[in-house]
């Protein structure tokens, strides 16, 4: 599980590296905030929305060495995109990173399924952070180098991408030891693997999992605009808040991933949709310090149930668990992407305070949708 979940780190270090790229990229390129923009949209498509595609494969034929070579296409794409003499080439380095990272999730995380053994929400949450704190390490990494180096640093981006490869790639043999028949049914029945798949609790679930992805990127994408803009703090202030609220996920995901796997993951999700409301009332009323401390509440409860998800999504799916990691990890949290936009708009056109009112609906009825699922499948 550490090889895995480091794996998934060193993947999203990349992903995380193009939001930090961008600026370098306006101010030296000349590119304008609309390419730049795309440049956003062509990493969220290429590494989020198909991964079902990947998944798909990964069931009809396991593929384990889409985990190295995942890993090793998503660091030469970004380590490219620095020195890509071209925006088209630029473009396409962006999305070469963007289909490794694809190619890594649903592989990787039927392996994090297949190592957790009657854990799996816990397995699956360690795997998470992996994810969470590749995120956070993109811009530092990226940063300093191209400060010191300019945008060329980005070649030093392939050096840990490599190594990560190699240690996968080292790793294979072991991994593949594991064999999805040992992955019992928690009820101690037949082997989950043969079970039938459960499509439509399967797309319910999918359909929690696409709100929360709206909230999630919500959040991101304006709670430094609100303490600059409502509570009239600094710039710095709001993305320390934001920090905060990340961090606080990191931590919420291994604390409700052993949560789950005790009480039931249906119980855990339903009971973070139910707290994220009132959570989000008492911000939207609140000051700049007790709002940066409920931020921390918020963020555990909603980046907490990120690997849940997958298992359940996993189980409903038992003999689809690549097409259930792409669209649980992929496509349903890539869609979320979309969704701010549309928050900018409402925020344009009312306030911010109003857009954060239509964020803070969303888990009402994702909470309604959770309350629908059976508990058969996905209880302990």
């Amino acid at each position: 599980m550490a090889v895995l979940s480091s794996g998934h780190m060193f993947t999203d270090v990349n992903q995380g590296a193009v939001a930090a790229l961008l600026p370098f990229l306006v101010a030296e390129r000349g590119i304008s905030l609309a390419a730049a923009g795309a440049l956003i949209l062509a990493s969220t498509v290429s590494s989020s929305i198909v991964q079902p595609i990947f998944g798909i494969f990964s069931d009809k034929r396991p593929l384990p060495i889409l985990m190295p070579l995942g890993v090793l296409l998503a660091g030469i794409g970004i380590s490219l995109a620095g020195v890509a003499p071209s925006y088209t080439l630029i473009f396409l380095s962006v999305v070469l990173s963007g289909v490794g990272v694809a190619a890594f999730h649903p592989e990787s995380a039927r392996f994090a399924n297949y190592v957790s053994g009657s854990g799996r929400a816990r397995g699956m949450s360690f795997f998470s952070v992996g994810g969470n704190a590749g995120f956070a390490l993109g811009p530092i990494l990226t940063t300093p180098l191209v400060l010191f180096f300019g945008l060329s640093g980005t070649l030093f981006l392939v050096i840990p991408a490599a190594l990560m490869a190699a240690v996968l790639l080292y790793e294979l043999p072991r991994l593949m030891s594991f064999s999805p028949e040992a992955v019992e049914r928690e009820d101690g029945g037949e082997p989950a693997v043969h079970a039938p798949p459960q499509w439509r609790p399967f797309a319910t679930m999918v359909a929690v999992v696409a709100l929360r992805s709206f909230f999630y990127f919500g959040l991101v994408s304006f709670t430094a605009a609100y303490f600059v803009g409502v509570l009239d703090r600094s710039a710095a202030w709001g993305n320390t808040a934001l920090t905060v609220m990340l961090a606080s996920g990191a931590v919420g995901t291994l604390i409700l991933g052993s949560l789950a796997d005790r009480v039931g993951r249906r119980t855990v999700l339903a009971a973070s949709m139910l707290v994220l409301g009132p959570l989000m009332l008492a911000f939207i009323l609140s000051g700049p310090v007790l709002g940066t401390i409920l931020l921390a509440f918020i963020g555990a409860a909603t980046i907490g149930t990120f690997g849940v998800t997958v298992v359940m999504g996993q189980e409903y799916l038992p003999g689809r668990i690549g097409l259930a990691a792409g669209i649980t990890f992929g496509f349903s949290i890539g869609l979320g992407g979309f969704g701010a936009p549309i928050f900018g708009w409402v925020a344009d056109t009312y306030s911010l305070t109003t857009m954060m009112l239509v964020i803070a609906a969303l888990p009402i009825v994702g909470l309604a949708l959770t309350l629908t699922l059976s508990r058969k499948s996905v209880e302990r």
